[in-house]
């Protein structure tokens, strides 16, 4: 299984996307998750890119995104204790709403993030 840890260390959220699902969970400052994958071969099971939005920076987000390059692209996400993260984990409500609209507006499709 290869595991990988990502940490919050900013002041604010950070936003953890799993790729290529598209997925999000949302960490408070100082909470760490574990992404895991069944992959147990020689290659490296994950790409993590951090990502820079203006907009998101000034309303105190930070979005890292771990991509699934082997194995199961169904990873599992756990928090310290262990307890599975679902996507939208942690969500503000005010982007879930906003998220709605833009999906709303434009027909049905996945929102643009």
């Amino acid at each position: 299984m290869a595991a990988i840890t990502v940490t919050n260390s900013t002041p604010g959220w950070l936003t953890l996307w799993i790729e290529p699902l598209g997925e999000d969970r949302w960490l408070r400052p100082g909470e760490a998750f574990v992404v895991r994958s069944d992959y147990s071969g020689d290659q490296s099971a994950f790409t993590v890119q951090y990502s820079v939005n203006a907009g998101d920076r000034a309303a105190g987000i930070e979005n890292v995104t771990v991509w699934i390059d082997q194995g199961d692209i169904y990873a599992t996400v756990v928090d310290d204790q262990g307890r599975v993260i679902e996507c939208g984990h942690q969500r503000p409500a005010d982007i879930s709403a906003r998220w709605r609209a833009s999906t709303d507006l434009a027909g049905g499709g996945r929102a643009a993030r």
